[in-house]
């Protein structure tokens, strides 16, 4: 049993500690707005969960959902509903002012790629889409953390779809016409 506890020990203490990486998890509430959004600007909710290094490099796998994305101020209204929802992943290039503990103040770059799934119908299903389709992010924001574990998060992003134009060859992959802006606030939480 001694023979491991010095190996064991000496391995805990030449890894990287606790200080030198932050994970954080992020409840978001905003609105979407801009592109296909216009005049239809609706809540949206989500969440990220990411890992940010004691530099300037992280990630995150970044979730929205948009209900009612599709139904405007204009009187359309799609009875059987419409939603948009996300699931990115991102790398994230943020700049620590402050430190990784007690306050702090984390301005930040992102971009990232994953699904977008759109979907609208009538509830006498003459009208009904459900698309599925890759997709990318752009943004930024700023975390402004008031304690070792809270912070405020701003956020503002531009999503967009990816379609494949060219069906026979697989890798020839262009941007969709379907975009909108998303902007969010929440609490981050980070250990």
């Amino acid at each position: 049993m001694r023979l491991y506890v010095l190996p064991a020990a000496l391995i805990l203490l030449l890894l990287p500690g606790v200080s030198q990486a932050d994970w954080l998890f992020t409840p978001s509430l905003g609105v979407t707005f801009g592109a296909d959004a216009t005049g239809n600007e609706h809540f949206t909710y989500g969440a990220a969960i990411g890992w940010m290094g004691a530099g300037v490099f992280g990630f995150e796998g970044d979730f929205s959902f948009t209900p009612e994305f599709f139904e405007g101020d204009d009187g359309f209204n799609l009875d059987g509903g419409s939603h948009v929802a996300t699931a990115m992943f991102n790398g994230i290039l943020g700049i620590p002012m402050g430190g990784q503990h007690g306050g702090g103040f984390r301005p930040y770059v992102t971009a990232g790629v994953g699904m977008l799934q759109a979907e609208a119908r009538s509830n006498n299903r003459l009208f009904d889409v459900d698309n599925t389709e890759f997709g990318i992010n752009l943004g930024g924001g700023a975390i402004i953390f008031v304690s070792d574990h809270v912070g405020l998060r701003s956020d503002l992003r531009y999503v967009r779809s990816l379609e494949d134009p060219d069906e026979d060859n697989a890798f020839d992959v262009a941007l969709g016409n379907f975009d909108y802006w998303r902007g969010t606030a929440g609490l981050t939480f980070r250990w």
